[in-house]
């Protein structure tokens, strides 16, 4: 037994000659030495004798627990080397402790081996969809994608961010934003896609989207939350997926002043962030405040615009347009924001409806309200699908003269995450709207998250259909699952 402290407790159970060591740290002694009788009582070992019982006679002996022993303890004590007959009963070798570590080895060993080669034949499943998690997914589930074209991104490094807000206006169909890597999974999911699951679909992604104005796949909440839950480094998920996807701008949601924490951070703080993202892989930033301040705004706005990103000032959507009694926010109040934006020297405007609030009439409305007061930017529209009605807001808004709209892989779509990209790619093929993504090729890219979203049901927001009372508790789509 060594390293007693207050902090950190490291005791060496032995069998024959072999040693195990097991270190425990907690904020006392007291929490220590608890957390080190737990580790031995679940430890197992089976047919040979352990000290592990006299460990624990010394753990639980009420003169150690008071954190005042010396050296001649175990001497003074002789009571510690009594282990027959041990109250701790697994690791007196009886019958029926024997048989309990047996069932519950035996259970862990059936889920690993269901984990690892998924149901067996002979219970009627079908191994090849259930094993998204192994190093063959990207061949079981998704076809080799061609050789890249350069995609929309080529133009963005090619014309620089006012040449691409250029040729935004000038495109003539539809533009899309797959919000599959961000936003769909935050409202769906908990925010709880792993990286793992996004490379896999990466290098497909990247020639099924390549006609799209961006992917939305970083910041908002996957910050912290990588961190927090997922144990992964959201540096390192933003640079791995820049490696393979090459030929779509990357977005991301940057929360002004606040960059992607919960406090307002110093501004230089807020413009190395902003550096380090564009330097990572990061060509969009979508900058918001909740409550549309716009001194936050123009903190978030100068950053990303120092940072040389393609800045997106954002318009963040409550109320209803449409209905002159919900008061203050009203298309006065949206277009005299979208004129404050363009005169920070933003690239382009969205409109950032967080609950779904957005109703065909109420989208119309605004985007045509705003493409009379700003002739030459980009518009972009986002929107939950809370109460259903998303698909055909978004097609109002394409109608009405917005250039981007959001939308996720149908898989990961409805409910409180964004639209159907399917259903906007089928409605406007065809017309002078097309989006130019081809259903047939986006096909496999939507069963590849029909298996992946089966893995994060414990993080479902339990929503099972569309919920339009969104339009009197306002939630944001973002929120529900979290």
């Amino acid at each position: 037994m060594d390293g007693v402290g207050y902090s950190g407790l490291t005791i060496t159970p032995f069998y024959d000659s072999m040693l195990v060591k097991y270190t425990a740290r907690g904020a006392s002694f007291e929490e220590t030495v608890n957390r080190m009788i737990r580790a031995l009582q679940e430890l197992r070992i089976r047919g040979i004798k352990t000290n592990i019982p006299f460990l624990l006679n010394v753990l639980t002996h009420p003169v150690f627990k008071t954190g005042i022993v010396t050296t001649s303890f175990i001497d003074q004590h002789p009571e510690l080397k009594q282990v027959e007959g041990t109250k701790w009963g697994f690791a007196s070798g009886s019958q029926s402790d024997m048989k309990n570590v047996l069932r519950v080895e035996n259970s862990l060993r059936y889920l690993a081996n269901l984990a690892v080669n998924g149901h067996p034949s002979e219970l009627g499943a079908d191994a090849s969809k259930l094993i998204v998690g192994s190093s063959d997914t990207t061949k079981l589930l998704l076809p080799t994608p061609p050789p890249s074209n350069g995609g929309m991104r080529k133009i963005l490094l090619e014309k620089g961010p006012e040449g691409y807000a250029k040729a935004v206006r000038e495109h003539k169909g539809l533009l899309i934003t797959d919000t599959t890597w961000r936003d769909a999974h935050q409202s769906l999911l908990a925010t709880r896609m792993r990286t793992n699951d996004l490379l896999r679909a990466s290098k497909y992604s990247n020639y099924a989207l390549s006609n799209a104005f961006s992917m939305e796949m970083w910041g908002g909440a996957t910050f912290d939350v990588a961190m927090r839950f997922l144990h992964e480094c959201p540096w390192e998920r933003l640079e791995k997926l820049r490696e393979r996807v090459p030929d779509i701008p990357f977005q991301m949601l940057l929360r002004g002043a606040n960059a992607v924490g919960y406090t307002n951070y110093p501004d230089n703080v807020v413009h190395r962030f902003c550096k380090q993202a564009t330097k990572s892989g990061i060509d969009i930033f979508r900058v918001f405040d909740s409550l549309n301040y716009l001194e936050n705004l123009k903190l978030g706005v100068d950053a990303a615009g120092s940072a040389g990103g393609f800045v997106e000032g954002t318009i963040s959507y409550t109320g209803d347009v449409a209905d002159p009694s919900k008061g203050k926010y009203n298309l006065e109040y949206y277009v005299k924001l979208a004129r404050d934006l363009s005169d920070m020297g933003v690239h382009s405007v969205a409109i950032k409806d967080m609950a779904g609030l957005l109703t065909p009439r109420a989208t119309k409305m605004l985007v045509a309200a705003i493409r009379e007061e700003l002739p030459d930017m980009p518009i972009h529209v986002h929107t939950h699908d809370t109460a259903g009605a998303g698909v055909a807001s978004m097609l109002a808004a394409a109608e009405a003269g917005a250039d981007i709209v959001d939308a996720a892989s149908d898989a990961m779509s409805g409910l409180t995450s964004q639209p159907s990209l399917g259903a906007i790619v089928s409605n406007l093929r065809g017309t002078e709207l097309d989006t130019g993504l081809d259903p047939t090729i986006l096909a496999p890219l939507n069963n590849y998250w029909e298996n992946v979203r089966s893995m994060y049901a414990p993080f479902e927001s339990g929503q099972l259909s569309g919920s339009s009372d969104v339009y009197q508790h306002e939630i944001p789509g973002g929120q529900v699952s979290n």
